[in-house]
């Protein structure tokens, strides 16, 4: 089954309203505004990063407009160094090509090992959009419906200031 319709099958096996807006391969977060433009939905960002020893795996989500503070994100994981994970180790942990990165990548992780952490300034958003597992759709979902996806395949959020 392709990674898509991975995505879609569990969302209507959790009963998970969304809206699904087809574009051109998009490949930034700019990118990707043009296609959805107007639509209602706060337009997130999401990061796959690692430690220097590759033992621990941390995928963030926030607004797509705002910046990473990685000496913050260090402080809250406790690591000494954080980095964006490599090509392979997105390809290993997800089955993603760069460019798809978002919480419906989870849903490829077999070994339950990726720490998932929000920006608290995106929680009171109604809906939240994301890749879903391919650059070629973006998806709505609503925050509290996310976050019911997000514990439904193993996972506990992390809500944090970023």
């Amino acid at each position: 089954m392709a990674l898509f319709e991975k995505v879609i099958k569990k969302l209507e096996e959790l009963s998970i309203p969304y809206q699904l807006v087809e574009h051109e391969p998009a490949f930034t977060t700019e990118q990707a505004d043009r296609f959805i433009e107007g639509i209602e939905g706060v337009r997130t960002k999401t990061m796959f990063l690692t430690n220097r020893k590759k033992t621990a795996f941390y995928l963030i989500i926030m607004d797509g407009a705002k910046r990473l503070n990685m000496n913050r994100f260090q402080e809250i994981t406790s690591e000494k160094r954080v980095k964006m994970a490599s090509e392979r180790d997105l390809h290993e942990k997800m089955m993603l090509p760069p460019g798809t990165v978002s919480p419906f990548g989870l849903l490829n992780n077999t070994e339950k090992d990726i720490h998932v952490y929000f920006d608290k300034d995106i929680m009171g958003e109604k809906r939240m959009s994301f890749h879903p597992n391919t650059n070629e759709k973006t998806i709505f979902v609503d925050t509290s419906d996310l976050l019911r996806f997000i514990r439904d395949a193993g996972y506990v959020e992390n809500i944090v200031e970023l």
